[in-house]
């Protein structure tokens, strides 16, 4: 026996069938949340109220009003009960259940893949409320400055810049500058807040996700743990090398963003280093220690943005220069030098010139290598300055330049192959 939709047609019970089974299981999926938190409302009151969406919009839109409306009633009988016992009022549960009605109507509506990418996404908030309280519970007023200041950034000012050269030399391109300033920003914004989340567990899982956000800085602040009464050169290695690891897979991000053309010459010079440094990083391996207080700042704050912003266009005019009047080792010779103040900016700089044309893909991937290796190089006399052991630089230097030299050596083979 077929069912009659709501446009008047006949649906058949195959079709029927299958709206009801999606009904029932966003449903079971938000109400054993709920269910598991000790809600109120449980797994076979959402499972009920997904059907009623579905159903009523297959009867007829004005019966799926009506069945909204008897939600709302159960939601504020749930509420007053609550009030008059002095417990919460669950608004949380109250927008899942609203929400979960909506998706039973979408559903109804003949709509598969919103529905059920919705109530995941519905459920693992729910799920994440521990986490999430913890996380918002340590925010501190910059931090919260940096998110808004993120959005400003993206949804105000990029959309008013011109696009366009502003310049009759053709080097500045104000939207497509910003555009690169904010997407890294964003990346950096990103990693600040795994780190925050995840620095706990341990120091080597504060060196890698410090490295993501900012290398230099993350050797700075963890240089304390090289010193102490005990020798420390086995950490001191793993500690310098897990923070450049990070940093040459976010410059490969970085890349594969703005030129995915130039990721095929980076690659394999960037792979080489990075299996020396992880084969490096396991033979001075130790047992785990504790977790590292990093008290690295949010990396989007208005005055870092600002000097971002004008080293990234600084790197880029000048490398854009150096390309037009030196030449190839012109523009490799600034990214090698802007690696030694940013890594991510010059790369970001050399993908965003490959990506117009200014230099070829190839030189966009070499740069970023060879950035990359000067970031490296530049830990160095951070490390000395912290710990004032010479034995202990010579080693990491030795090591780090054995790093540098397997990458040059692989670059070289893929430029003769090339040829």
């Amino acid at each position: 026996m077929d069912t009659i939709n709501a446009a008047g047609g006949m649906l058949s019970p195959a079709d029927a069938s299958v709206k009801l089974a999606i009904a029932i299981g966003i449903g079971m999926l938000v109400g054993l949340e709920r269910e598991w938190a000790q809600k109120d409302l449980g797994a076979r009151t959402f499972a009920i109220t997904a059907m009623l969406g579905t159903l009523g919009m297959l009867a007829n839109p004005a019966i799926a009003y009506i069945a909204f409306g008897g939600v709302l009633v159960v939601i504020a009988i749930v509420a007053i009960r609550n009030v008059s016992d002095r417990k919460p009022v669950e608004a949380t549960t109250s927008a899942a259940l609203i929400l979960t009605f909506v998706l039973g109507v979408l559903v109804g509506l003949g709509h598969h893949y919103t529905p059920v990418a919705a109530a995941i996404v519905m459920t693992m908030l729910l799920s994440l409320k521990p986490a999430l309280t913890h996380f918002t519970g340590g925010l501190k007023v910059n931090e919260v400055r940096g998110a808004v200041l993120l959005g400003l950034l993206g949804f105000v000012i990029y959309p008013v810049l011109p696009n366009r050269f502003v310049d009759p030399w053709q080097l500045v391109n104000p939207r497509e500058a910003w555009l690169t300033v904010i997407i890294i920003a964003a990346l950096g914004f990103v990693n600040y807040v795994l780190l925050k989340l995840y620095s706990s567990r341990g120091l080597y899982y504060t060196a890698v996700l410090g490295g993501l956000v900012n290398s230099t800085a993350t050797i700075a602040e963890l240089g304390g743990f090289f010193n102490g009464g005990k020798d420390k050169t086995g950490i001191a290695i793993v500690i310098d090398l897990l923070t450049v690891l990070a940093m040459f897979l976010r410059n490969l991000v970085i890349l594969a963003i703005f030129a995915r053309a130039a990721v095929t010459t980076a690659v394999f010079p960037m792979v080489a280093m990075a299996s020396i440094s992880l084969f490096l990083i396991w033979k001075n391996r130790r047992s785990q220690i504790g977790p590292a207080e990093l008290q690295l700042s949010s990396p989007v704050s208005l005055p870092k943005v600002l000097n971002f912003g004008l080293l990234f266009l600084l790197i880029s005019i000048v490398g854009t220069l150096g390309q037009r009047y030196l030449g190839h080792f012109g523009f490799l010779l600034v990214s090698a030098i802007g690696g030694l103040a940013s890594s991510a900016s010059t790369t970001g700089a050399a993908a965003v010139l490959a990506m117009h044309g200014s230099v070829t893909p190839q030189e966009a991937g070499i740069a970023t290598v060879l950035t990359s290796m000067a970031s490296a190089l530049s830990n160095l006399p951070l490390i000395y300055k912290e710990v004032h052991q010479p034995a202990l630089v010579r080693k990491l230097t030795v090591l780090s330049l054995g790093i540098v030299a397997a990458g040059v050596v692989t670059m070289l083979i893929l430029i003769y192959l090339r040829q």
